[in-house]
């Protein structure tokens, strides 16, 4: 499982390193599902780039594409997010922890040298 994990916080990674698919999920989360030459208007490049760009956030299980009629609708899948937000709040966890040790041992020197003097 945490090797599981693991994998999907990597893709999940790759697949955000990139600002145009950064900004592909943020347009999702503002406006909600997207047509694809809707989320193209945003860029100066092509449909085709774009259209990779969101294969590559699909892959990750970022976003979903649904069909309804001709149209593709690209929407975002927040739920995966929470790998991202387990991985940070567990580095979060270990700098409080490391954090506290600092704080209790300048606390303890502090109090030897109250008491030196």
């Amino acid at each position: 499982m945490v090797e599981l994990e693991s994998h999907d916080l990597s893709e999940l990674l790759k697949a955000t390193s990139d600002p145009t698919r950064r900004i592909i999920l943020t347009l999702l989360a503002q406006h909600g599902p997207l047509r694809v030459t809707q989320i193209a208007t945003h860029f100066d490049m092509s449909l085709n780039s774009v259209s990779k760009h969101i294969k590559m956030l699909e892959r990750a299980g970022l976003v979903l594409r649904r069909t309804e009629w001709r149209e593709h609708l690209i929407e975002i899948q927040m739920d995966r997010l929470k790998l991202v937000d387990r991985w940070f709040e567990d580095l979060r966890s270990i700098w409080a922890l490391r954090l506290e040790a600092l704080d209790n041992l300048i606390t303890k020197e502090t109090a030897n040298d109250t008491d030196n003097n």
